[in-house]
């Protein structure tokens, strides 16, 4: 029985980017106390496998957190499975907003510590006791009171495109380091609102729980996250007070919540939101790069990156042979060298 990919990656993503098939993309979560991991693993990518789902899906003894795409004709079929783990039954699924079916190109299901990390080690600390949902009407009144106080629990590279009106935007690259964070960035407010949001709402979730845990009496979180608030106030007619791109962590890098453009290429300084990788594959920065840098230094993000790009893959390879460079994000603020 096979319980993984036996294909490479660059062939799986050139069947992907070919196909002509109808996909949907969706995310999910939840928080439950799961006895065994590994098995609920297996048995979920022996059935999604049969559906043809692609995605990204982490398991931990804390839950579930799921990013994928399936064929559309598969959904309800999906959708069934799905509720028939009594902990899943009626779960919500976020559709994505802007989505052309070609989101993921392989199936990985891993097994996790924690399905978001988060370095809390307090056994006294529980995940389940969470702040108040809120449904995009609410949270829009909300954001108008002015006592209240709007946190972006994203990474700095996700709220750079995109974020809240009034929203505060920690400058962190994860999620461990901004809990504690936050909480004493706010130490001195713990009788003002709190809302709080992200992108589908398990990071949200959780860091509610933890204001909660540290003190705060009043903690509220955006139900589905950014996803769920674009669709709720398209289908509602309400007013949209996201600005920007959500940024997504698939192949797309983003969708549009709003038209307007905040952020800026991380090479000339023009207006631009979109991110890429770096063509390099030993650096594969994350950046903002704009169509005229893009074609400028050839989707690298410098000339050193572009030199390093162009030489044949098997000179490519010797001179990354042995690094590990681990995830690499342009930090807010600065500006890449370039000639």
């Amino acid at each position: 029985m096979i319980l993984h990919n036996k294909i490479s990656s660059k062939e799986l993503k050139e069947k992907i980017k070919n196909s002509t098939e109808q996909r949907t993309t969706i995310s999910f979560y939840k928080y439950h106390h799961l006895s065994d991991p590994q098995a609920f693993r297996d048995e979920l990518f022996i059935k999604w496998s049969e559906l043809g789902v692609l995605g990204r899906i982490y398991v931990a003894k804390e839950g579930i957190n799921a990013q994928l795409s399936l064929p559309s004709e598969n959904f309800e079929t999906f959708k069934s499975h799905l509720y028939s783990y009594d902990f899943l039954n009626g779960i919500r699924l976020n559709i994505a907003v802007e989505d052309d079916g070609k989101s993921f190109f392989k199936l990985a299901i891993k097994v996790r510590h924690k399905i978001v990390a988060d370095g809390i080690e307090d056994p006294n600390f529980d995940v389940t006791k969470i702040g108040v949902h809120l449904k995009a009407e609410d949270f829009n009144a909300l954001i108008d009171n002015p006592d209240t106080i709007v946190v972006d629990m994203r990474n700095h590279y996700e709220s750079e495109i995109g974020h809240f009106e009034k929203a505060v935007l920690p400058d962190v690259l994860s999620f461990r380091e901004q809990l504690p964070k936050v909480a004493e960035m706010l130490s001195d407010k713990k009788d003002k609102p709190v809302l709080m949001y992200c992108t589908g709402g398990i990071r949200c979730e959780k860091a509610s729980a933890y204001m909660l845990y540290r003190g705060f009496k009043e903690v509220y979180q955006l139900e589905g996250g950014i996803i769920k608030y674009a669709n709720e106030i398209k289908e509602k007619g309400l007013p949209n007070k996201f600005h920007g791109k959500n940024f997504v962590f698939d192949e797309r890098l983003g969708e549009h919540i709003s038209p307007e453009v905040i952020a800026k290429c991380h090479q000339c300084g023009t207006a631009c939101d979109t991110h890429t990788n770096c063509a390099n594959v030993a650096c594969n920065l994350l950046f903002i790069q704009c169509p005229s840098c893009k074609e400028k230094y050839s989707n690298c993000c410098d000339e050193n990156c572009q030199s390093i790009a162009a030489l044949p893959e098997e000179e490519q390879k010797a001179l990354r042979r042995g690094q590990n460079k681990g995830r690499l994000v342009f930090n807010k603020g600065k500006k890449l060298k370039t000639g």
